[in-house]
């Protein structure tokens, strides 16, 4: 099992593919890693071997780029600077609303939450 920043790869994916579960490197990212490192990125993570492995740690941890803890740690540390200072977006972040312009009189059920609708709702029968 490849362990990498803290994130176990999946076994059956490509190298590719599995470099991609870590938080912050995306296809492009992985691309470039595996060229750096010389890796196959034909391989399966179960078949990489343990030097392979050590060099792709190695690039990942070496790389100017944030990964997991330290990217999730720097993008809350962004949203609660903009909310401090009470800017729109800031406002939108804490009250779970769309942050981008997206309209919310439709839709927007992504970022609100699903919501039970009160027209059909029974009233209970009155005491006589």
């Amino acid at each position: 099992m490849a362990r990498i920043a803290g994130v176990d790869l999946p076994r059956d994916k490509r190298v590719e593919i599995g470099l991609t579960y870590i938080y912050g490197i995306g296809l492009s990212r992985s691309q470039n890693i595996l060229t750096q490192t010389g890796v196959n990125p034909d391989t399966r993570v179960k078949d990489l071997s343990d030097a392979e492995v050590a060099a792709l740690r190695a690039a990942v941890e070496k790389s100017d780029y944030q990964v997991e803890g330290d990217l999730r740690r720097w993008e809350s540390m962004n949203i609660k600077r903009l909310a401090d200072i009470g800017t729109y977006r800031g406002r939108r972040h804490r009250q779970g609303l769309p942050v981008r312009g997206q309209r919310t009189r439709t839709n927007g059920r992504t970022r609100r939450g699903r919501r039970i609708t009160i027209a059909g709702k029974k009233k209970p029968a009155a005491k006589k």
